[in-house]
């Protein structure tokens, strides 16, 4: 498992908007995209700062997405 780390990771994604829930599988934050979506209902992830529990949220350049410690950062390529 990775160390955590306080400094927002940036995740390169091809296009947005991305969905919450595909983008914390996709960076890798859960292993699936139903994992996803139960952390999210449970009310563990933060977008922005802020608990979000719409898993079907959408994501921008910038956005910044907390779970398990980790922040991730959504990079257009």
């Amino acid at each position: 498992m990775p160390p955590r780390s306080p400094i927002p990771q940036p995740v390169i994604v091809r296009a947005v908007p991305i969905e919450l829930c595909q983008f914390l599988k996709f960076g890798g934050l859960t292993g699936t995209g139903g994992e996803a979506k139960q952390v999210i209902s449970q009310g563990l992830v933060t977008l922005n700062g802020t608990v979000e529990t719409q898993k079907r949220k959408k994501l921008l350049a910038g956005d910044q997405v907390t779970y398990d410690g980790k922040t991730l950062v959504v990079a257009l390529a």
